[in-house]
């Protein structure tokens, strides 16, 4: 059986830093871009080790703006 991988993108500029997506992830790879502010004044969500993701779209779910976009990958 092989490994589902996903990809998931953010719309930063409309992420309000809420970090809802943060404490969703289940292999815990979204985190706070702390060295970032988006055009709302707000630091964005971003993946870290997207290797690692696993297509659940538990982020995407949550986000209360839909900025979040999951893909499944082969």
């Amino acid at each position: 059986m092989a490994k589902i991988k996903g990809r998931v993108t953010f719309d930063e500029d409309r992420c309000k830093g809420c970090e809802l997506c943060t404490f969703v992830c289940p292999v815990n790879i979204i985190k706070m871009d702390r060295d970032r502010i988006n055009i709302k004044g707000y630091h964005p969500a971003t993946i870290y080790e997207m290797d690692k993701c696993i297509a659940c779209a538990n982020c995407a779910t949550i986000c209360p703006d839909l900025v979040i976009t999951v893909e499944k990958e082969d």
